[in-house]
């Protein structure tokens, strides 16, 4: 509702927008895709929502004409976004770096061949945008269609597993034996996760569909009806769609099955051997048709692929055609697809600062930034991404640098949190406090230091503005002696300091807080905002 209502009243002259479409390039470009628009609610609604929220406080604040320019891909790591040149000073990526150019002859020959292809151009903007698309490729659903010619696939699976990095359109076809239980009788056909969109058949015949992007998480389950399930042999099509990162139908195996509609007990596992075939690939915002009936991106001789977790290609891509602008500040909100890597992150993202600065030939330009909002991840330690926070922190020690914290307003179980007029605005409270000098308050308490009184340890806090106040009964604070243990705590706030002690502790040496992948804000400042993370040894 909000979103609806921010996009119907975005009409804001003084707001200028322009969006760099998505670009991946081995070497530096000059030309990108996008033009300047003015903020409506046409132009807004495809926009970064935390940068046009920033771009507003601003205009609302200072009363001056804006300008903003989005260039972003979702889910992508912070060396994508660096130059390869900064990226060899650093020590970083070498060998990525040499195959990309030891590549670079192949892979001006495949581009050629791709725009020999029929392309299919693609328009932003709009839930439908995905909606309907199509690639020569609707015979490929019929059970009579010949797919003797196409490799096989393990399912679940993303398709990168088996063809290396692709976005655009995959088609995976199976036969599956329904028996007389079954056959003639409505069925729910369950796929699972499915990453990004989908359009899905039986029998030749549509039964579901998923074309908005953003479901990559959300099962798939599909009803079928009674007057298409035969005794015997059924065909199940379905057409992956992926425009960045991985795809494919990815979950686990249980979730992939056709059971009974009226007795979910009665099913047939659909998981396994698949054949599949790529039909267009998405490239530069276009789509390029492949001939299916020649199987001709399997038996065409690639390149290394650059995709968007390519070193240095979205530097290249999207942030050198814009370098000619000059510019006040950068705003950045990244850093999930570094989870797991905070050490190299913490070499690397300053790096990239220095990195843009430079290219912009504009001295410590303001480089604002966000802390990666908490989110249980799958797979990594508990704590993988307070590790990678800290690594984000240690970028302040650069001059003319701020971070804004999220603990308050995440939803741990979606990487995306819905809270962008929170982010937009607390980096435009930076902005206004350092550059502009009209805002006191910018930021949440950040420890300070520490001292041991008995079996306790006082905190004090930096950014405590009018004082301390605790929510949640100021939980996430744990406490570990010189065994390093950390056991949950009790705390409470005394005279704008922080108390923290455990029964299980008796002598303790060190404290954290929010140091885990899930966690949720507890300790803020009467403006309302959240203090960091920390660690305190």
């Amino acid at each position: 509702m909000y979103s609806a209502e921010t996009i119907s009243s975005a009409s804001i002259p003084e707001i200028r927008i322009f969006n760099v479409l998505k670009k991946i390039s081995g070497e530096p470009q000059e030309d990108c895709t996008g033009r300047w628009e003015e903020s409506s609610p046409a132009s807004a609604k495809p926009f970064s929502a935390t940068a046009y929220f920033f771009g507003k406080k601003l205009y609302n604040e200072l009363h001056v004409p804006i300008g903003l320019i989005e260039s972003a891909w979702g889910g992508t790591p912070a060396e994508s976004w660096i130059s390869s040149a900064a990226l060899e000073k650093s020590g970083d990526f070498i060998s990525d770096l040499k195959a990309i150019k030891e590549s670079a002859p192949l892979q001006i020959e495949y581009q050629s061949w791709l725009n020999s292809l029929q392309q299919v151009e693609f328009n932003p903007g709009g839930n439908d945008q995905w909606k309907d698309l199509g690639f020569n490729d609707n015979n490929i659903p019929s059970p009579e269609y010949n797919d003797n010619e196409w490799p096989a696939m393990d399912l679940p699976a993303q398709f990168e597993k088996n063809i290396g990095e692709f976005d655009g359109a995959v088609w995976f076809r199976k036969n599956v034996e329904i028996n007389q239980d079954m056959a003639g009788k409505d069925l729910v056909l369950s796929l699972g996760p499915i990453d990004d969109m989908d359009r899905t058949y039986f029998n030749g015949e549509l039964v579901g569909s998923t074309e908005v992007s953003g479901n990559w998480q959300i099962d798939r389950n599909y009803n079928i009806p009674a007057s298409l399930v035969k005794n015997g042999v059924n065909t199940i099509s379905v057409r992956v769609l992926d425009t960045q990162g991985g795809g494919g139908i990815y979950g686990t195996p249980d979730k992939m099955k056709l059971s009974l509609k009226t007795d979910k007990k009665i099913f047939v596992l659909v998981n396994g051997n698949w054949k599949y075939q790529p039909v267009a690939e998405f490239s530069d915002n276009k789509f390029y048709v492949f001939d299916d009936s020649k199987n001709e991106f399997m038996t065409r001789k690639r390149p290394i692929i650059l995709g968007p977790n390519t070193p240095s290609v979205l530097f290249n891509g999207m942030v050198s055609p814009v370098l000619p602008y000059k510019m006040r500040g950068a705003i950045w909100y990244q850093g999930e697809s570094n989870v797991g890597r905070a050490d190299q992150y913490a070499r690397i993202f300053p790096v990239m600062i220095q990195n843009w600065r430079e290219a912009w030939e504009i001295k410590d330009f303001p480089f604002y930034f966000v802390q990666i909002a908490p989110y249980i991840y799958s797979g990594v330690d508990s704590t993988e991404s307070a590790f990678l926070r800290e690594a984000q922190e240690k970028a302040l020690a650069l001059p003319k640098t701020g971070m804004v914290a999220t603990f308050d307003i995440a939803t741990v179980m979606n990487i995306h949190p819905p809270y962008k007029k929170e982010v937009g605005e607390r980096l435009a409270l930076l902005a206004l406090n350092n550059d502009y000098g009209i805002v006191k308050q910018c930021n949440g308490p950040v420890y300070k230091s520490m001292s041991v009184e008995g079996n306790s340890i006082k905190l004090q806090f930096e950014n405590v503005g009018e004082g301390l106040v605790a929510k949640n009964n100021l939980s996430e604070f744990e406490i570990a002696g010189k065994d390093g243990r950390y056991m949950k705590a009790k705390a409470k706030i005394v005279n704008d300091e922080v108390l923290v002690s455990s029964s299980a502790v008796a002598d303790p040496v060190s404290v954290r807080y929010c140091w885990r992948n899930g966690a949720e804000a507890s300790l803020f400042n009467k403006a309302g905002l959240p203090a960091w993370q920390f660690r305190t040894k």
